[in-house]
């Protein structure tokens, strides 16, 4: 049972989110169901009502860095609201001024990646207001695995299409708008997207938590962030995709791009990483289509080359490469709005082409 009670029962209707008619989507903690914890970007809970003129929204943040940012789809428009306060229970006004007699659709969702994290407590609406049953998710499912990119960071920083990034604190950061997602929606998909900005393959490489942690270290996690004990492990039984997107091998390149001839014992040691990666994955998902890739966030192409090298020798036929039009020269900063929606056209477009047993169950 939720143990927030800090609202007028006379007024307020609580919708915990054990709630039969409460939709959830991605890589959420809910070891404890009356606090769900959000870390992933792109992961989402979603009520349609009637009857009350606003909805409301009740976290509890935890903020590692930037400021802490979450996402409002209301009916068809989207909104973010700043979490100012840590460790306390915050309620969130998402929408008022609503049409108590129409049906409205509220979704809360992870603009960022694990820069922080939340508890969801509930909704709030008007006293006597009604919680509607809602059409399932969409059958198809896509999983990503990557970095900033992946996760949408700082994709609405628009006024900087194809240039470096401006200073930001997380609020040019979106999910929604990244490529996976947008990819998602074009495939009329749902998704699970498992994306840290920073990070690399190798624990030691990249730039999450200081180099210190590597996507094999984290891609069984729901959380990334350790600061006592393990980290919880994610039940794969959960959800199982029809398309793996992989995109990982652009932060990889620090501290040492390791990729600029390819030849070297190092760059060899990656390969293989990276390979018996690729193959717990297959692994994890015997049947799903695993697409291999980078972006068009610039970096040295002999990183895709070894993707490619990887590819061939997997020999597996549902173990695909995909580059992009502008695959690694078409921006030197993080990926715009634009930018990810040609990306996601490209990439729902190749999947698509796959053939028409894609989505087999």
């Amino acid at each position: 049972m939720n143990q927030w009670n800090a609202y007028d029962r006379e007024k307020e209707r609580l919708v915990e989110p054990v709630h039969d008619e409460l939709q959830y989507c991605g890589r959420i903690d809910d070891e404890n169901p009356d606090a769900p914890v959000f870390t992933m970007p792109a992961s989402f809970v979603r009520m349609a009502f009637t009857g009350s003129s606003y909805v409301k929204a009740v976290v509890v943040n935890k903020r590692y860095y930037h400021r802490s940012f979450l996402g409002v789809l209301l009916d068809d428009t989207q909104s973010r609201l700043e979490i100012e306060r840590d460790g306390e229970p915050v309620v969130l006004t998402l929408a008022e001024n609503l049409d108590k007699g129409s049906e409205h659709m509220a979704t809360l969702f992870k603009r960022m990646d694990h820069c922080h994290e939340y508890a969801f407590l509930g909704f709030l609406l008007e006293y006597g207001a009604r919680v509607v049953k809602m059409r399932p998710l969409p059958r198809k499912k896509i999983e990503f695995y990557g970095d900033s990119v992946t996760a949408g960071e700082v994709s609405e920083a628009i006024s900087c299409c194809g240039k470096e990034d401006p200073e930001h604190e997380g609020e040019y950061s979106n999910a929604y708008f990244s490529y996976a997602w947008a990819t998602a929606r074009r495939l009329h998909a749902r998704v699970h997207i498992v994306a840290q900005g920073g990070i690399a393959l190798l624990d030691g490489t990249g730039y999450f938590m200081d180099g210190k942690t590597g996507m094999e270290s984290c891609y069984r996690k729901v959380q990334f962030y350790r600061e006592q004990g393990e980290r919880k492990d994610w039940d794969f039984n959960r959800y199982t995709p029809h398309v793996v997107v992989v995109a990982i091998g652009q932060n990889d390149a620090w501290p040492e791009d390791i990729m600029q001839d390819g030849q070297s014992a190092k760059a060899e040691e990656w390969r293989q990483r990276y390979r018996q990666w690729i193959l717990a994955l297959r692994e994890l998902y015997p049947k799903a289509w695993i697409v291999l890739s980078t972006t068009v966030l610039y970096h040295n192409a002999g990183w895709d080359r070894s993707i490619g090298k990887v590819c061939a020798e997997l020999n597996d036929p549902k173990i695909v490469h995909f580059l992009y039009s502008e695959n690694g020269r078409g921006t030197p900063g993080h990926i715009r709005v634009q930018e990810a929606m040609n990306m996601a056209l490209e990439l729902s477009g190749f999947i698509s082409g796959l053939g028409n047993d894609v989505w087999e169950p």
